[in-house]
């Protein structure tokens, strides 16, 4: 970034120590496209420099203060011209004098709590950045660079199997289950439909992922569902007596962890919508929450060793219990 003006102007770069090691991630921007930013988890500390570059070496470049701050916040689209700031961190660099010469000043966050994952939204942003700015009695040089924030977590200690009976009194009566509550980004959400009474001509059946992304308090509260994925589990009539296996990879969509009440400003949730389709285009349909998480690729520095084997443990256990739960169809689900 330049600042021209009074014969001087100054290119201003955030450079990582860690640049060339530090992973990267893909996030998505608010125009939807994809971009690939340096990776950081809580409690890394974030290192570097700000290069300030002259363009003219014969002319001073005069300032009121040079600064770098660590930024966390979120920004409710509909309120754009407020930012809800949550990690807030500044180092100041150099005091209020001249430049003469291009020159880096270094500087390191330590240990800086992260408590939140990046996420951009249809109508919320959580963003982590950090900002250098030049203070100037007309205007500022600022510059900022985005980071991506990824939280992690273990393996949970209770992960219940879903089972599920719904039914239309006596024409339909289904039950289905699902291997456990909650997934890891990457898992396999593996199931089964029985079909214990069927006197209505289904020609269709599957399960649908939505996320609802709930943002506002009282009443400026909004929802937003956005159906990720659309999984077919058959089609055709299915017969009393019938079991139907259900295998859905959750590695090909675009899934984030369940987010919930961040910071008092947003949640977002995942649901399993089971929809059955009859041959009059009547829809019924059951939903059950899932509570995504993301796995970490390598344990943790901060996990103790016995967590780490506690956790490679589980991974090869099966479920620990079920929950089951009965409800009539007609109560909770809705025909079109």
């Amino acid at each position: 970034m330049s600042f021209f003006g009074f014969g001087q102007s100054v290119e201003v770069e955030i450079l990582l120590n860690d640049a060339e090691s530090r992973k990267r991630a893909e996030h998505k921007t608010e125009d939807g496209k994809k971009e690939k930013y340096f990776l950081f988890y809580d409690g890394e500390t974030v290192s570097g420099k700000v290069s300030l570059a002259l363009k003219n070496p014969n002319k001073r470049l005069e300032h009121q203060g040079i600064k770098i701050e660590f930024i966390g916040q979120i920004e409710l689209y509909y309120d754009r011209g407020n930012h809800h700031e949550f990690v807030s961190l500044v180092k100041d660099l150099a005091r209020p004098g001249e430049i003469t010469q291009s020159q880096a000043f270094d500087f390191e966050f330590t240990h800086v709590e992260k408590p939140y994952e990046s996420y951009t939204g249809q109508n919320v942003k959580l963003r982590y950045f950090l900002r250098a700015t030049i203070s100037r009695r007309l205007n500022d040089v600022v510059k900022e660079m985005d980071i991506v924030v990824h939280t992690l977590s273990t393996y949970p200690e209770l992960n219940s199997s879903i089972k599920m009976e719904v039914g239309i009194e006596d024409c339909l009566h289904i039950e289905f289950e699902y291997n456990k509550s909650k997934y890891h980004l990457k898992d396999v959400i593996v199931g089964k439909i029985y079909f214990l009474l069927v006197r209505i001509k289904i020609k269709h059946m599957e399960i649908d992922i939505i996320k609802r992304e709930t943002t506002g308090t009282g009443p400026n509260v909004y929802h937003e569902n956005d159906t990720i994925a659309k999984y077919e589990i058959m089609d055709g009539a299915p017969v009393r007596g019938e079991s139907i296996p259900i295998r859905l990879f959750l590695a090909g969509y675009e899934l984030t962890p369940t987010m919930r009440d961040i910071n008092k400003k947003f949640s977002v949730r995942y649901y399993l919508n089971l929809v059955l389709i009859d041959e009059e285009e009547r829809r019924y349909f059951k939903q059950q929450e899932v509570v995504l998480w993301r796995k970490g690729d390598i344990v943790r520095k901060s996990m103790s060793h016995q967590a780490a084997i506690a956790s490679q443990r589980f991974e090869g256990t099966t479920s620990l219990g079920e929950v089951r739960t009965s409800s009539q169809l007609s109560d909770n689900n809705s025909r079109q």
